[in-house]
């Protein structure tokens, strides 16, 4: 077994330049498998067992290559800060997140071990458990899952299960395909304050957000949310996130992406995404690419 310290990452190659998974640092490689399938089912909806099959309302069978590589955790790390780990590089490699969900939502974790991995030792407390899928395309135009699975043991135990796809040219992944290559993001953008709003706007969110941004035909959409408080009306948080919101569309413009570009849209508390990575307070940007042979119509 290999302890995996912060001196010594290990680096999973996804892609080209500038689009690899380093491990998180405070968890030990237990296992790896290989995975190549003409047929490899990826869930994406809570799963159940009925007549000793797996049913889901929504999964893809599909032509992958890959790994498969089971992680234990270290005492005193968390599967939140392991999960947030892997979430901040899928989302500085432009990932989009095809499905989520925490806890019995899921499913039973006896289930998703032994016959959606084959892994007996992810059987652990339905009520601790977390499953991911994202997709994303790498710079030279491949395209790959990641499948991030982290469960809780009865004896206290955490353990991280993560695959690596590269789908084959044909193969059709809902949310990743078609119109869809035209987007970019959402970058997350954290905020906070009421009269006054500070946007956490990082050097990596900023080079992105320039780089796709490069074709003046291009559109950024800028959607702010928020959590309602408790002694405030809706109109209230609505008028923090519009702030906020506006606040961003301001910077972008002084940073050269004209404003006229821009299209705003105040979420505020009216919708509700429960996923990883996505604080209350937050300005999602999403860069739309003109359509081909065309141009984004106003």
């Amino acid at each position: 077994m290999a302890l995996l310290g912060a001196a010594a990452l290990l680096i999973i190659p996804v892609a080209g330049h500038g689009s690899q998974l380093l491990a998180f640092p405070q968890a030990s490689l237990e296992e790896e498998t290989s995975i190549r399938s003409a047929s490899y089912r990826v869930m994406l909806s809570p799963i159940r067992e009925a007549d000793n099959e797996v049913r889901a309302e929504q999964s893809v069978r599909l032509a992958v290559e890959g790994s498969g590589r089971l992680y234990l955790l270290e005492p005193g790390a968390s599967r939140d800060n392991a999960r947030r780990w892997y979430l901040e590089q899928l989302q500085a490699m432009n990932a989009s997140i095809l499905f989520h969900c925490e806890g019995r939502r899921c499913g039973r974790s006896n289930v998703w071990a032994n016959q959606v991995f084959d892994q007996s030792t992810l059987y652990g407390r339905d009520a601790d458990q977390d499953y991911l899928v994202a997709g994303f395309e790498d710079d030279s135009g491949r395209r790959w899952l990641v499948v991030l699975y982290t469960i809780t043991r009865g004896n206290q135990r955490e353990y991280l299960w993560l695959e690596r796809l590269e789908l084959s040219d044909d193969a059709i992944v809902p949310g990743l395909d078609g119109a869809v290559g035209r987007l970019s993001g959402p970058m997350i953008v954290p905020w906070e304050g009421d009269i006054s709003i500070s946007v956490e706007w990082d050097v990596e969110t900023r080079r992105q957000i320039r780089e796709k941004a490069q074709d003046p035909d291009s559109r950024i959409v800028l959607a702010g949310f928020t959590a309602l408080g408790s002694d405030e009306t809706v109109e209230q948080a609505l008028e923090r996130s519009q702030k906020a919101v506006q606040t961003m569309s301001d910077l972008l413009d002084r940073s050269g992406i004209s404003r006229s570009r821009h299209i705003i849209r105040n979420l505020g508390p009216l919708v509700r995404i429960e996923s990883p990575g996505r604080p209350p307070n937050r300005i999602e940007i999403l860069i739309v690419a003109p359509p081909e042979g065309g141009r984004n119509i106003e």
